[in-house]
């Protein structure tokens, strides 16, 4: 199978990694360092779910370069989906399927208005990893039908942990109600997740935040399980007290947001369908301001 991994960061590195390992003919688009480290040293992946392994790997610039695909793993952060897709078109046959492994709720919509042809697809990921380096990710936690199942086929031969979900949009909104109240209230506090749990007031807040993201998406016709929110801090629980949520990271790391296609989304859908969302407000004010990367410093005098 020729796969594309547009956005090769800790999701596309470690997916297409694995993909890469088991055999399948993948290309690496990257930029930067990042890109320059996988063409002179192979891609290093350092995952506790699949080991530690360096694999030589094709990488590139420039999606024009690679010619039509059967799939593309298309793994940018939100804010760059209209863009990244534009990008990858040249890559789409009508034939390609284009699975969204990002966080948000919509981008396969978006993708889709943008390539104009193929499919566009979702998926859920679960596992949390990051660009550790340049070049190495860590890891740390026929008709359509037949498309799917072959990717299915071989991410399972790859050794990735798979499933195909008949109402993939409730699987979508499970993880996005998880992702705006850790993601969200790491970055609002500036706290590892031990912490957070450690106060019963940020404890409560961070529930409070992910039974918001609930009442929405049932807003939205979603059928979701009830106790998401109370199940989710249980497993929050469970994680290593040092982790952050991937806004957390990026914000510490100066980076742009995903604000917008997670609190964000939460607080408009919620008030085009008059439900409310104060926690996820005070979240989306608090870090627009940084939206873009750190606000610039006012100067004395100006």
């Amino acid at each position: 199978m020729r796969i594309a991994v547009m956005g090769t960061g800790g999701t596309g590195g470690f997916y297409g990694g694995l993909l890469a390992r088991a055999g399948e003919d993948v290309t690496f688009i990257a930029r930067g360092a990042h890109l320059e480290a996988i063409r002179a040293h192979g891609l290093t992946v350092k995952s506790r779910l699949a080991g530690e392994f360096t694999i030589p790997a094709r990488a590139t610039a420039d999606p024009r370069s690679i010619g039509v695909v059967d799939l593309v793993l298309f793994c940018v952060k939100t804010y760059d989906t209209e863009p990244a897709a534009a990008l990858i078109r040249p890559a789409v046959g009508p034939d390609t399927v284009v699975l969204s492994v990002q966080n948000g709720v919509d981008n396969d919509e978006r993708i889709a208005r943008v390539v104009g042809q193929g499919t566009a697809i979702c998926a859920a990921a679960q596992v949390n990893a990051h660009v550790e380096a340049p070049g190495v990710i860590g890891q740390t936690a026929g008709n359509l039908g037949e498309r799917i199942e072959q990717i299915y086929r071989r991410c399972k031969e790859a050794g990735i942990a798979a499933e195909i979900q008949p109402d993939i949009k409730a699987v979508l909104w499970e993880k996005f109600v998880f992702i705006c109240g850790f993601s969200g209230t790491t970055a609002l506090t500036r706290l590892t997740i031990g912490p957070v749990l450690g106060c019963q007031e940020t404890k409560a807040f961070l529930r409070e935040t992910m039974t918001e993201v609930e009442t929405v998406a049932r807003s939205q016709g979603v059928a979701l399980a009830r106790g998401l929110a109370d199940r989710y801090v249980t497993f929050a629980g469970g994680l290593e007290p040092w982790a952050l949520g991937s806004m957390a990271h990026d914000l510490h790391s100066g980076k742009r947001l995903e604000l917008e296609s997670l609190n964000g989304t939460v607080v408009r859908l919620g008030r085009a369908a008059g439900v409310p969302a104060p926690l996820n407000f005070a979240i989306y004010a608090a870090l627009k301001p940084f939206v873009d990367g750190p606000p610039a410093a006012p100067r004395p005098g100006g």
